[in-house]
């Protein structure tokens, strides 16, 4: 089957509800983490706060000042809001190409780690790049999900959609996948968030099995430019025709 590791989103949609699911990888391997980014948001110490939230104002992080572990839950893949997901419109999506996106895709969130689009998680509020109290989140997450992720994967097919910054995270042990995406010769940067849910959204329309199929995919506005491979990572590398 194929995999797809994607990108959370600094922005977040409210709302949700009480039902909680059971989250990828060992139960307790988030504990410690979780823990302490509860108790800096619910500590009442401003600068703590700002700090972590990645705020000048503290007008601004109260909407995130609750209790993670009794707060309304969402699907992780409709809980994010960004560009990627703006152009996924996985609300449009036909309930196939839903439940293809929640049981296939795993999303790399700076609190929760490695979770599948499917998982249930609260609001939540941590700027890339910053620690949680003493703890680094990618090492953290790297140290204790890569292997458990390498079990995981060992039998599919793997495409990486994510930015750059989730390697530290985990870097697949295998063959595996990335895109670039090219604009007349030059490498899209930013914008290549929109194209990466435009990629998700057109392999869970098509109900892409393994990474052959994918190569066959004709995505709208995309044309293969090249194709190589260094080691075990292959890099498609796409024009933008649009």
């Amino acid at each position: 089957m194929l995999k797809i590791l994607f990108s959370p989103s600094e922005g977040k949609n409210n709302g949700g509800d009480k039902e909680k699911s059971k989250l990828l990888g060992a139960t307790d391997a988030r504990d410690e983490i979780l823990k302490t980014y509860n108790n800096i948001v619910n500590s009442k110490k401003e600068d703590d706060i700002k700090k972590l939230f990645g705020f000048k104002k503290f007008s601004d992080c109260k909407p995130y000042i609750v209790d993670i572990f009794n707060s309304p839950f969402m699907d992780a893949i409709e809980r994010y809001q960004g560009v990627a997901y703006d152009y996924l419109e996985y609300q449009n999506l036909n309930e196939d190409a839903k439940n293809y996106i929640k049981q296939n895709t795993i999303i790399f969130s700076n609190l929760y780690g490695p979770i599948y689009a499917g998982d249930k998680i609260p609001n939540y509020k941590v700027k890339q790049g910053n620690n949680i109290g003493d703890i680094v989140p990618d090492k953290f997450y790297k140290d204790r999900f890569s292997y458990q992720l390498d079990l995981l994967l060992a039998n599919d097919d793997i495409l990486d959609l994510r930015a750059g910054y989730y390697d530290k995270f985990y870097k697949p042990n295998k063959s595996y996948t990335t895109l670039k995406f090219l604009k007349g010769g030059k490498v899209v940067s930013h914008w290549a968030k929109a194209y990466r849910g435009l990629v998700l959204k057109a392999i869970a329309n098509a109900n892409t099995q393994n990474i052959e199929d994918f190569k066959k995919l004709e995505i709208e506005g995309l044309s293969i430019h090249e194709i190589k491979t260094i080691k075990n990572k292959t890099e498609i590398v796409y024009n933008i025709t649009d």
